[in-house]
């Protein structure tokens, strides 16, 4: 179910570029890896994301693109009184 479009993008992606990537599991379910481009080679690349570094190889890959930022952090909610 390899994307050739996808994996073209992940090919010529910059480190640093926040991507999503979903991807197939050795059970044929799919899973998605969200996080900064960290380095690619002709059949993986790398993702840091909340779950650390993910190696994702390029014959799993079902989609993937750029995504923006993610939000800033939300200010602590204040109380009255307090």
């Amino acid at each position: 179910m390899l994307n050739d479009e996808a994996v073209e993008f992940l090919r010529g992606t910059t480190e640093g570029t926040r991507v999503v990537i979903r991807y197939s599991l050795d059970d044929g379910q799919a899973t998605d890896a969200l996080g900064w481009f960290m380095r690619g080679d002709d059949t993986a690349c790398v993702i840091a994301g909340k779950r650390g570094m993910e190696t994702v190889r390029f014959d799993r890959v079902i989609a993937a693109k750029e995504v923006p930022p993610p939000p800033a952090p939300r200010s602590p909610r204040r109380r009255d009184g307090y």
